[in-house]
């Protein structure tokens, strides 16, 4: 399965139709989202509006077909592995930056090399941690070494790394002395405000051949509001014309409402308890009895249906069913809460106590501290930002914590496994061996030797249940009366393909 969109032509009361045709007259798309970001710049931020942003204000050096799953041309118009680590370049003439720059190729060395070195920092190094060097071999065109035979290289071109000018970069961290961010994407920055309003506006110089052309949506105004009755207020009033991300009760209750079409879709972000057994982590979790007992104290399919609803599927392995290399098919643990007490007895515990860190999706969380405790075992949740939870699992602070990974829209397996269990620095079980299979699988070209390394790697983690997979989170939007966009599985709102009817 690829990228096939659902149309969604939503509707308000007619009691808001006036605000609606005024802001289609206006040709601005006024979006609210829930959590602050943490930085405008798609390599400082894992947070989805980030992924978002990012899309719609630069371009990669590659695309990816909706459709075929496919690889495109998009900054670059060939390409061709010389051998196993060397991909030869073309990049596109008559590029412009939204700063008024031409594109050529020192802005993809620069940017490229930048995002490789580790120590300016970005969030995700995996992303970039697999270039060796990135040369220059002729205005419009470039080679890129990898460190090892890097089969999923293709994918990150495609996804997450996006170009920059050269010069942008002054610094570790994003430093740079532009006053917005700049990229070559069909929207550009207007005005940004930490945790206020983004503006993007139509890039007017943007190029005829991308396969993002066509904007039609003169401004894109996003803004924070954490509060989903805020959100639903501003939805009804006309304040907003889009909303993602409804929990299923809330959008239960507005698909009743007349005009208002409410869409739910099955993503490939993933819910999943990462149990931390480093030193610094609860020491009854080194103790796999007690890592299954909680793996047996949650009714994971309960919480699909009930709490999480139509589009959300209970997996059993920690990554998505359509990347590649996921298997779902590794040892699994039924709901049996005597057989978490039984476990947890088993291993002389109780009265266990538990930290649980979490950013999102608050009644998933409460619902997994209710099972537990069920089972004999107090979770203290500890509700954080985005950006706070993943400095504390970094620093192995928790002893669990409740994941939604997108895997920055990869279909491939290495955007999930080795994030949390190949040692780097999102991993808070640090196992060598897992380890040693997930870098072997990122360098192995074979397909099918991939595939075996990568269910290999799944059932150690199963086997050891470092993990609760949960299920897959589906996605509920709600529009404004004559807005006509798509959604994808990837959760990538593509403003260029959106407009007022």
């Amino acid at each position: 399965m690829f990228l096939r969109p659902l149309m969604l032509a939503a509707a308000l009361a007619c009691s808001t139709a006036g605000l609606a045709h005024a802001q289609a007259a206006d040709n601005t798309l006024r979006f609210a989202y829930n959590q602050t970001l943490e930085s405008p710049n798609p390599y400082f931020t894992t947070l989805r509006l980030g992924v978002i942003v990012g899309r719609n204000a630069w371009d990669t050096l590659i695309a990816r077909d909706n459709d075929s799953g496919e690889f495109s041309p998009l900054l670059a118009t060939e390409w061709i592995w010389a051998d196993d680590t060397t991909l030869d370049l073309t990049l596109r003439e008559g590029v412009t930056f939204h700063d008024g720059s031409d594109f050529d190729a020192d802005d993809v060395v620069a940017t490229l090399t930048y995002a490789a070195d580790p120590a300016n920092g970005i969030v995700s190094q995996q992303i970039a941690s697999w270039i060796a060097s990135v040369e220059k071999t002729g205005p419009l065109s470039v080679r890129i070494k990898a460190k090892a035979p890097t089969p999923a290289a293709m994918e990150y071109l495609s996804t997450q790394l996006a170009i920059f000018p050269a010069g942008y970069f002054t610094g570790p961290q994003g430093a740079t002395s532009a006053p917005l961010p700049v990229g070559t994407g069909p929207y550009k920055f207007d005005s940004y405000a930490p945790g206020g309003e983004l503006l993007l506006s139509r890039f007017e110089g943007y190029f005829a051949d991308s396969p993002k052309t066509g904007a039609k949506i003169d401004k894109v105004s996003i803004r924070i509001v954490p509060d989903i009755q805020t959100q639903l207020a501003d939805l009804m009033s006309g304040g907003v014309d889009l909303i993602m991300g409804l929990p299923r009760d809330q959008a239960d209750q507005l698909s009743q409402m007349p005009g208002v079409q409410v869409v739910s879709g099955e993503t490939m972000r993933i819910v999943f308890l990462q149990m931390n057994t480093t030193d610094t982590g609860q020491e009854a979790l080194k103790d796999k009895r007690v890592r299954q007992a909680i793996n047996h104290a949650i009714d994971r399919k309960s919480i699909s249906e009930n709490l999480v609803g139509q589009g959300s599927t209970v997996i059993n392995a920690i990554c998505f069913q359509d990347q590649f290399g996921c298997t779902q098919d590794v040892t699994s643990y039924d709901y049996d809460p005597e057989k978490a007490k039984a476990l947890l007895a088993e291993a002389g515990v109780s009265g266990l106590t538990v930290s649980l860190a979490a950013y999102r999706e608050r009644h998933i969380s409460e619902a997994i501290i209710n099972y537990l405790a069920e089972a004999g075992i107090t979770a203290q949740l500890q509700f954080m930002q985005p950006a706070a939870m993943r400095d504390a699992m970094r620093a192995h602070q928790v002893d669990m914590m409740q994941n939604a990974w997108g895997a920055y829209s990869m279909f491939d397996a290495s955007a999930t496994a080795p994030v949390y269990f190949g040692a780097q620095p999102d991993d808070n079980n640090l196992d060598p061996e897992l380890k040693t299979i997930f870098d072997q699988a990122g360098a192995t070209m074979d397909a099918e030797q991939r595939k075996a390394l990568y269910a290999q790697g799944f059932e150690k983690i199963a086997a050891e249940a470092y993990a609760v997979p949960m299920f897959t989170l589906p996605v509920q939007y709600a529009g404004a009366e004559g807005l006509s966009f798509q959604t994808y599985p990837d959760e990538i709102l593509r403003f260029w393909e959106m407009s007022w009817q």
